[in-house]
């Protein structure tokens, strides 16, 4: 573990320029935040593929995938998972969003989503669950930080007024 694993991790704000990235998504193919501009894009980090929280939260934003596209909003989600497992998790979940791959927390350190949280009570180093809206040209319209895997979707949906 190195000292930047365990340092506090810069938190993004409304305003800031969200973090470009490219990643592999499930298929190895490569997704691009930058690809995207012209369009919103919900970026969400999650800890791990396959786990119960992660896959509700998954499957929740696959439900509101519509609801989402139709309000011009992209979803992309990313974990440290190999594309091969978000493959897997694609396929046995039935997700239909985009699931991509930063098996060096890169990305998730751009965000804040990656560093020191408390899980059952102890300070451990991991990814932190986060969800971002990343306005049409490319800056932070919010940034939600330790967020809930159940019910998030929902609150989201709220906040950004679809429901």
């Amino acid at each position: 573990m190195t000292d930047s694993d365990t340092a506090t991790p810069t938190r993004l704000s409304p305003g800031d320029q969200a973090p470009d990235f490219t990643l592999p998504d499930a298929d190895g193919n490569p997704v691009s935040l930058a690809d995207r501009r012209g369009r919103r894009v919900v970026v969400y980090c999650y800890p791990a593929a396959l786990t119960p929280g992660c896959t509700t939260q998954a499957v929740d934003f696959t439900s509101a995938a519509g609801e989402f596209a139709e309000a011009g909003l992209d979803i992309i989600g990313i974990s440290p998972d190999a594309p091969e497992k978000l493959a897997r998790f694609r396929e046995q979940e039935s997700l239909s969003i985009t699931l991509v791959s930063d098996p060096e927390k890169e990305v998730m350190k751009a965000y804040g989503a990656f560093g020191p949280k408390k899980l059952y009570g102890k300070e451990v180093v991991g990814v932190i669950r986060s969800t971002f809206v990343i306005d049409a040209d490319g800056r932070v319209e919010k940034a939600g930080y330790n967020v809930k895997a159940t019910g998030h979707v929902a609150k989201l949906r709220r906040d950004l007024g679809l429901d």
